[in-house]
């Protein structure tokens, strides 16, 4: 886990595009208000002043496939998505395969 200054709005906004997830999607996995990060998206390279809302909104965004990468050998801090388009695609294919999850009768 970083530290709190790690997390801008720049980096919440890049990994939101990257993952394809929506503000209010991520308001609610975080039990954060919307309105708060959209503040926080808007202030661009503005660090998060409470680590507890770093630490919610990191862990939601790497739930849904990002990677934060801390600054170090020169670059600055970034983000990436952990799976290839075509992992995303093969677990998409398979998490909707065999219809809804029923009762095993296996002994």
């Amino acid at each position: 886990m970083f530290e709190p200054p790690f997390l801008t709005g720049r980096l919440i906004a890049a990994a939101r595009a990257l993952t394809g997830i929506s503000l209010d999607d991520l308001a609610r996995t975080t039990r954060l208000e919307a309105e708060k990060m959209r503040l926080a998206e808007d202030s661009g390279s503005a660090c998060l002043s409470s680590a507890e809302d770093s630490e919610a909104i990191i862990r939601a965004l790497e739930h849904f496939g990002a990677v934060f990468l801390a600054e170090g050998g020169g670059l600055g801090a970034g983000v990436r998505l952990k799976f290839t388009r075509l992992d995303v695609k093969q677990i998409t294919r398979m998490e909707g395969e065999g219809g809804p999850a029923g009762d095993d009768d296996v002994p």
